[in-house]
């Protein structure tokens, strides 16, 4: 007899089951209200059941954690390095029709403040805390031993994720998460602080501060997958359809619950990645230049009503050419520069689009909190003075000339380039302010345009929102909407109080008295204190001059804007109204200390040496690291830093006949190095940055079965911009040796990682093919060594690298 049979009393045709006997209905005490401020919610105690026969009690009530009645869906999109004056719903030159649905639908705010650097928006808008407070004062790959800068998340800063999902909220995130520690990215974990760990049910995006659109770095949760093998692949239409089906499927399976999703797309941070058509569609549209933009997006804002009738066209700062000042070809390949970012903008703004579109077919859009953020800082000046081709170019100190430029023009956008646009479009694209991303100093680097739409809720007004907010203001609106307080205690831990306020009273009522009335901004010393309409400021760096040695910050001039009066902070009044200044920068000195801003950090080059910076370094003191075949992903920041280093790679292999394929490989296309077979030859290629391939190449083949072969670099013996030698051995004998010329001192890529077995992603060198390139032997083990003893001192740009006219 089965068990089954036993369980229910069945024996022969005979059904012996006993069906329970009713029990009177007793009166339920009301349940009592959840104390949501502490979380998880606690369970209510468990009743004593003391009757031994199941039929003859009735269960308690099944607890469970349900979301307020009426709370919301709750959409945040996050648009990646756009400015205010990017937009067509601000007046830009970007056609953006989801954007302007959204704004006509909703409200727009024209004083949205972001931190000037994504990392740092990204964790205040999450979190509901001032960047600093996350310890995310700049970037994770930057991070040092200063509280208030470690890249660790603190625990008593709980994400606006986990609140929503332990108070009954599905949650997912798509896109960019660029808020994980670098040393915690690797399958050692911990996983704590990424997306799955921070609250999101559902994460399918990238872990880093870009990735190639072409040919992204997914993590689908905490695996890495590939992108389909598709020639018309990009990866902002692949996350929007992965956003589409996990919004129809929890619907589906959970109407009653309502969703919280983080939609926060590559674009448009470099690389410009975006169909060739898309950029068609710009053709011509900004021959005019950047400086002549800049007057025609004042004017369309002035007549949206975007910013006062009054604003003032602040002056281009000298450290930015005229664009008369180009010669033709310049500008011709700048002009294909900003066609393209337009393009990628208006590519961004149309998946966004379908993503709306699909939840109004749901049904949803009506109840759903639909916040648009145009940019998590101002536009970005890191494509230095002329833009690249290649933005890790400008990352490593290397110049692109207009030639190399001109070489590439057909091709830009395209999955053989990895452009970025020239300063002079960042400034133009942050009209009418001052200065560009990371300038947190001035407007130009922290004033967003942004939009909230609430159709259920809040009217559709055309009276732009003009209070002072900031990014931290998101947590705070959010919850504020779907009736859940603001947590004291989450996983036993008391919680440091939000920075910020809910922005609903300002939606309800545009004359509304700001709530949101003192807030600092920092950014490598660059700084800012904005209290009751007036805002001190002190510019200390520029994003593109690379330099070792800054003047004190002490020597830092201050300006002082009444920006209630002075939109565009145009007119500094430093000279005028001393005391003020004296009242603002206590002020500032207050907040500084309040938020671990102190001291002052504007290391650039020196930070990226995590035992300079006192950082977690996985590699440690190590010099050799042993990898086997499959490890795949290990980025840069949690290896060994093999660049412009001498090193040793040791390989047992077994060979079959017409051995291919790669054995190891570092980054990718756009510069990195590989070892492999091709023809049964081993080889080994150094990619400076995709302008030239340096490859060593054994002349015979090697015969089938075991070997050891290896590949030493050695440098030269010299500081600064430096190249060197390959060498390849099989079983001991030289059989290789070629002349490195340059290689790149600061980085490979920002996403793709180190290899064994395959050169996934693109390829580093161009003699096999993408994503087919796995190699055909067996891989006992692949040892990877430094041998310059500690280092020569990193090799590239000198003090002082600017590059332009």
């Amino acid at each position: 007899m089965s068990t089954l049979a036993l369980i229910l009393g069945l024996t022969g045709n005979t059904f012996a089951l006993q069906l329970p006997v009713p029990v009177p209905a007793r009166a339920e005490a009301p349940p009592k209200p959840l104390d949501r401020t502490r979380l998880p919610i606690a369970e209510p105690p468990v009743p004593v059941i003391t009757e031994i026969d199941p039929r003859k009690v009735t269960p308690p009530p099944r607890f469970e954690v349900r979301a307020p009645a009426d709370a919301p869906n709750v959409v945040i999109v996050l648009i990646d390095d756009m400015g205010f004056g990017h937009s067509s719903a601000f007046g830009g030159p970007c056609e953006m029709p989801t954007f302007e649905r959204l704004a006509k639908e909703g409200l727009r705010f024209n004083r949205f403040h972001t931190t000037a650097l994504c990392s740092p928006t990204r964790a205040s808008l999450l979190t509901g805390r001032n960047h600093h407070v996350n310890n995310m004062g700049s970037i994770t790959e930057l991070a040092t031993a200063f509280p208030g800068n470690t890249g660790v998340r603190p625990n008593n800063v709980a994400p606006l994720a986990s609140i929503l999902r332990m108070n009954g909220y599905s949650t997912a995130a798509f896109g960019k998460s660029h808020e994980t520690p670098p040393w915690e990215t690797t399958v050692s974990g911990p996983f704590d602080r990424w997306p799955t760990g921070s609250g999101f049910d559902r994460f399918y995006g990238f872990l880093a501060a870009e990735t190639n659109q072409w040919t992204p770095a997914i993590m689908d949760g905490t695996v890495r997958i590939d992108p389909p093998r598709d020639p018309s692949y990009h990866f902002t239409t692949d996350m929007t359809n992965q956003a589409i089906s996990w919004a129809r499927t929890q619907q589906a399976l959970t109407p009653e619950k309502p969703f919280f999703m983080y939609f926060a797309p590559g674009g448009t941070h470099a690389p410009h990645h975006v169909p060739a058509d898309w950029i068609a569609r710009y053709q011509g549209r900004f021959d005019q230049g950047w400086d002549k933009l800049r007057e025609e997006t004042l004017a369309r804002q002035i007549a949206l009503g975007v910013v006062p009738p009054t604003t003032k066209l602040t002056p281009r700062p000298k450290e930015i050419a005229a664009w008369d000042s180009y010669s033709e070809d310049a500008r011709r390949v700048m002009a294909r520069q900003m066609e393209t970012y337009a393009a990628y903008a208006s590519h961004t703004d149309h998946e966004i689009g379908r993503l709306v579109d699909a939840i109004d077919a749901m049904g949803e859009l009506d109840n759903t909190l639909f916040l648009y953020i145009a940019g998590d800082n101002g536009a970005s000046a890191e494509g230095g003075p002329e833009g690249s081709f290649n933005e890790l170019m400008n990352l490593n100190g290397i110049d692109a000339t207009t030639e190399m430029q001109l070489s590439k023009l057909d091709e830009w956008g395209g999955p053989t380039t990895y452009p970025h646009f020239a300063v002079g479009w960042a400034h133009a694209g942050n009209t009418p302010f001052q200065w560009t991303k990371q300038v947190a100093s001035h407007l130009g680097g922290t004033r967003n345009a942004m939009v909230l739409c609430w159709p259920a809720r809040i009217s559709p007004d055309a009276r732009v929102r003009s209070q002072f907010h900031h990014v931290t203001d998101v947590a705070p609106t959010v919850l504020e909407a779907a009736g859940i307080p603001e947590p004291t205690w989450v996983d036993g831990v008391e919680q440091r109080p939000m920075d910020g306020v809910s922005m609903l009273y300002a939606a309800a009522d545009p004359a509304a008295k700001d709530r949101h009335t003192t807030q600092y901004f920092e950014m490598f010393g660059n700084r800012a204190i904005y209290h009751d309409g007036w805002i001190a400021s002190a510019r200390h760096s520029i994003p593109w001059v690379l330099t070792k040695e800054l003047p004190s910050v002490t020597e830092d001039r201050w300006e002082l804007y009444n920006l209630d009066e002075d939109f565009s902070q145009a007119k500094d009044l430093a000279a005028t109204e001393p005391a003020r200044l004296r009242e603002l920068q206590a002020i500032f000195e207050r907040e500084a200390v309040r938020n671990h801003v102190f001291p002052l950090d504007d290391r650039r080059l020196e930070r990226l040496n995590a035992e300079v910076a006192g950082r977690p370094d996985l590699v440690g003191s190590r010099t050799s690291v042993t990898l086997f075949a499959g490890m795949t992903g290990i980025g840069e920041n949690a290896f060994l830093d093999l660049r412009a280093k001498s090193h040793v790679i040791q390989a047992d292999i077994e060979v079959p006949a017409n051995g291919g394929g790669v054995l190891i490989a570092q980054a990718g296309r756009f510069g990195g190095w590989s070892l492999y077979m091709k023809d049964g030859r081993l080889c080994h290629t150094h990619n400076f940055a995709g302008l030239e391939r340096y490859t060593a190449r054994s002349q015979n083949v090697l015969a089938p079965g075991k070997h050891a072969v290896r590949y030493e670099f050695v440098r030269d013996d010299r500081i600064g911009p430096t190249g060197g030698t390959s060498r390849l051995f099989v079983d001991g004998t030289l059989v290789a040796e070629a002349r490195v010329d340059r290689t790149m001192p600061y980085a490979y890529s920002t996403d793709e990682g180190l290899d064994v077995g395959c050169d996934r992603g693109t390829p580093v060198s161009n003699e096999y093919l993408e994503l087919e390139n796995a190699f055909n032997g067996r891989i006992v083990q692949v040892v990877v060594s430094r041998t310059d003893a500690g280092g020569e001192g990193v090799a590239g740009v000198g003090d002082d690298t600017q590059r332009g006219p």
